[in-house]
This record gives structure tokens, sequence and C-alpha cells, in this order.
């Protein structure tokens, strides 16, 4: 986090970004928002999972907390780390793992090429544990009593991506993503095309829209305590 920068918040209205650290949920970001700008009317454009790290998009006051919803559909960049040779029963570092048995491991050649091919507009399913509601009731709770629930596939749009880095079982790729679109998924999905499995180890969102991880507030310079 040491290329964020410390600015101050606005008083009682505005919007602007915070780095979340890993660790916390969105919406404790939002109960130190509030205590700081003394005020319950703050909001966010889109949530980060407590594993992840990055930009989140917050709004104070009536009329920024109005215009979050501009923001949610906006494009948004991430740098992920997929682990390869294993997969997760929540597509992430958190859930149960099984290793995979890989006789040869991926050449570099090959990675990029299947990590390019997710390029432009892909039917993707939803994490088994994700916040999408089924006859009501929220995925995830669904999956932590052990059921299955089919959330059918999406059409989602990758507008760009590139390997960073590779090194056997580890994978880093930056994203640049349309709205509602799960890197999780995307983590599971490269490991599965390459036929060894993978899943979401790290992630940071850099960008959501003209908002940029270099312009966020650091929450430790709110007072914040992991």
């Amino acid at each position: 986090m040491s290329s964020t920068k410390s600015r101050d918040i606005p008083g009682t209205e505005g919007i602007f970004a915070v780095y979340k650290p890993v660790g916390p949920t969105s919406n404790q970001v939002l109960s130190v928002i509030r205590k700081v700008a003394g005020t319950r009317v703050v909001g966010h454009a889109g949530t980060l999972d407590p594993l992840a790290s990055g930009v989140l998009v917050i709004g104070i006051g009536r009329e920024a907390t109005k215009k979050l919803r501009d923001i949610i559909g906006s494009e948004k960049e991430y740098v992920a780390e997929v682990r390869l040779g294993a997969t997760s029963t929540t597509d992430d570092e958190e859930g149960e793992k099984t290793e995979i048995c890989v006789e040869k491991e991926p050449a570099t050649a090959q990675i990029k090429a299947i990590v390019e091919s997710f390029t432009g507009n892909i039917l993707q399913a939803p994490p088994q544990y994700s916040a999408i509601k089924v006859r009501g009731e929220r995925a995830y709770k669904i999956a932590r009593r052990g059921k299955s629930v089919n959330l059918g596939k999406r059409s989602v749009e990758i507008k760009s991506i590139e390997v960073l880095g590779y090194a056997w079982p580890v994978l880093k790729i930056r994203t640049v993503t349309g709205s509602g679109t799960y890197i999780r998924s995307l983590a599971r999905d490269i490991g599965e095309k390459l036929g060894v499995g993978g899943y979401l180890a790290a992630l940071e969102r850099t960008r959501v829209g003209s908002f940029r991880k270099e312009d966020a507030v650091v929450l430790e310079d709110l007072n914040w305590v992991k």
C-alpha cells in the first residue's frame, strides 16, 4: 500500500476512494467512515471481499450516495494471483482445497494463450459462495449448508487481460472488466481451461472508473485498526 497517499476525506458531502486492506469487510470500512465523517449517510459503489484489497469508492451525503449508482457500472481494474494445481470450494483462498495431480506443468506460452482467450464477452458462472439471491436467499448461505445451487451462466465483459508473471503454481494477471464480473470465477475458469484447476489466491482492485489506487485515502490514517 506504499503507493497510496494520505489525504482528507470530504467533510459532509462527496465521493472519494478508500484503499481497503485485506481483512475488514466493505461494511466495516463504511462504519469507520461514518464515525470519521459524523454521519450515517454513507455508501459504497461495489463491495470487496474481506480477502481482497484495493479501491472502494465511498459516497458521503444524500446527493453523493445517489451518484454511486452510476459508478457501480464503471469498468474495474484488478491485479490477481491465481493458484494453479488445486481447486477451492469458494473459488478463493478461504475455501476447502483439493489438490490436482498435474503430470505436466503448463508452459508460459500455453498460459498466455489461455489467459488471452478470455478477452471479450464471455459466459461466466458466479461462485457458489456469492451474494446472489436464489429464491430470496443468498447463495453463500445455501452453500454453507452443503447444498449446491444452479446460478447459471451470465454474460460478462473482460475488456483486457494480461499475464504479469508465471512461476508454477502461481500465475499473476491484470484485467480490466465490465460490471458484474467475478474474478474468483475467472481464476477458476482459467485453471479449468488449462486442465489443472485453479482458484483466486489474492486480489487487489486498482481502479474503479476514474478512481485509482494512487489517489485513495489510506485507512490507517483514519485510525483504522485491522
